[in-house]
Formats: C-alpha cells, sequence, structure tokens
C-alpha cells in the first residue's frame, strides 16, 4: 500500500514516514500544497495523509482540486486545527477522516486501514495461499506455520502478487507500482525483487508459489490445486 503525506514540518514527517515504513507501507512525501497536488496527481497512491495549513495551498484546498479532477484518492487530515468547523469542512472538501494533533499512531494506523478498506479491498482481510497466510493488518506473513522475515520492499512485492492471485502480474505493473518507474524492458530489477522473495517464500518449501510466464510477468498461485 502506498501513501503521500503532505507536511510542512520536516521533522514530523520523517516520524511518520518511519513508523508507517515500520509497518511496511511505501510512503512518499511533499512539504507544501502545491508540490502534493502535483504529485497526488500524478502518481497513484493508496491514501493521502494531509495536514491543513500548508504554504502554497491549504490541505482543504488540495483536497478540492483533486475531487474537482476525479482524483478519488482516500484523504485523512492529520492536523493542530480541532476546531468544528475546521472538522466539517474537512469532510465537505472530501476528505474521509479528520485527526487531530496530538495523535496515538494506532489510532493513525487504524483509521487509515479503515479509510483503505473504505476504497477496495481490505487491507485487514486476511489471504491464504496454499500454506502462505499474509496477515494483512498486522503486516506478517506466514508459510507453514512459520513466520517470513521480509523486507518492506519485499512484503510490497508480495502483497501485490497476492491480491492479484491467479493472475498474472506484468514486469511493467511490478517496477510502476514498486519503484514508480516507467518500464524501459529491462527485466533486472524486477527478476532481481523476485528472486530475494522466492528465497524466503519458496526456496525452504517443497512446493512453489511464486511462478514465471516467460516474457510476461509472474504469477502466485497453487499449481495444481
Amino acid at each position: 500500500m502506498k501513501l503521500l503525506i503532505v507536511e510542512d514540518d520536516p521533522r514530523a514527517a520523517q516520524a511518520l514516514e518511519r513508523s508507517l515504513r515500520q509497518h511496511c507501507f511505501l510512503v512518499e512525501s511533499a512539504h507544501d500544497g502545491l508540490e502534493g497536488l502535483s504529485m497526488a496527481k500524478q502518481k497513484p497512491f493508496d491514501c493521502l495523509i494531509l495536514d491543513v495549513m500548508l504554504p502554497g495551498m491549504d490541505g482543504f484546498a488540495l483536497v478540492s482540486e483533486l475531487r474537482t479532477a476525479g482524483i478519488q484518492t482516500p484523504v485523512l487530515f492529520l492536523t493542530a486545527r480541532d476546531a468544528l468547523p475546521d472538522r466539517i469542512r474537512g469532510l465537505e472538501v472530501g476528505g474521509g477522516d479528520y485527526l487531530v494533533k496530538p495523535f496515538a499512531f494506532s489510532e493513525l494506523l487504524l483509521r487509515i486501514n479503515n479509510l483503505l478498506q473504505r476504497g477496495g479491498e481490505s487491507p485487514t482481510r486476511d489471504i491464504l495461499i496454499g500454506d502462505l497466510s499474509i496477515h494483512r493488518f498486522q503486516r506478517k506473513v506466514y508459510r507453514n506455520g512459520k513466520r517470513l522475515d521480509l523486507s518492506t520492499q519485499e512484503y510490497a512485492l508480495l502483497d501485490l502478487l497476492a491480491r492479484n492471485r491467479g493472475n498474472i502480474v506484468t514486469r511493467a505493473r511490478i517496477a510502476e507500482e514498486l519503484w514508480e518507474l516507467a518500464f524501459d524492458g529491462d527485466p533486472n530489477l524486477v527478476d532481481a525483487a523476485i528472486r530475494r522473495l522466492r528465497r524466503k517464500v519458496d526456496d525452504p518449501f517443497p512446493a512453489k508459489l511464486i511462478h514465471t510466464r516467460r516474457g510476461v510477468g509472474y504469477i502466485l498461485e497453487c499449481e495444481g490445486a
């Protein structure tokens, strides 16, 4: 899951990025409203986390611009402005939730997951494929009852394959979703990431789940099941 933080306090943004990455989110940041608007229009994000008081363009105006442009990415306002008119305005312009600073990170995490659940496939729903289980709320992965130690990027790649289980995921899509790269035909970057993931998910086990579709991409499935 890919998040965009728009926060003009660099220290607050860095702390939030670090905590969210520890929970296996892919995170990018912008430090003013105009930069955040440009990024939100140009790249696909699963959720935006916005301050209200931003230089260049405030958070309310940013969301209004996105909604006018037809971009419906879920938005969580994260701000020190706690007045009722501000909270109402945040929801009126198209925000999905409004959390006042200071906040508990556990509550922020729950609200993000709730927004993601409303927007599509539930990020809290476990995925089971053979003896592989992905516990998406905790972002923990087990195979045959054994916990797998995955990096943030490895988890993101596995989650992408698992959300599309039974269907081929092209190298181009993997490159775009994991690195925001336009795929130039060089398979080395994606293939290397798949090899690293296979070492943990497949190599220690007799049944293989990650399969190559030569010239196209990869698929996660129990073959013969």
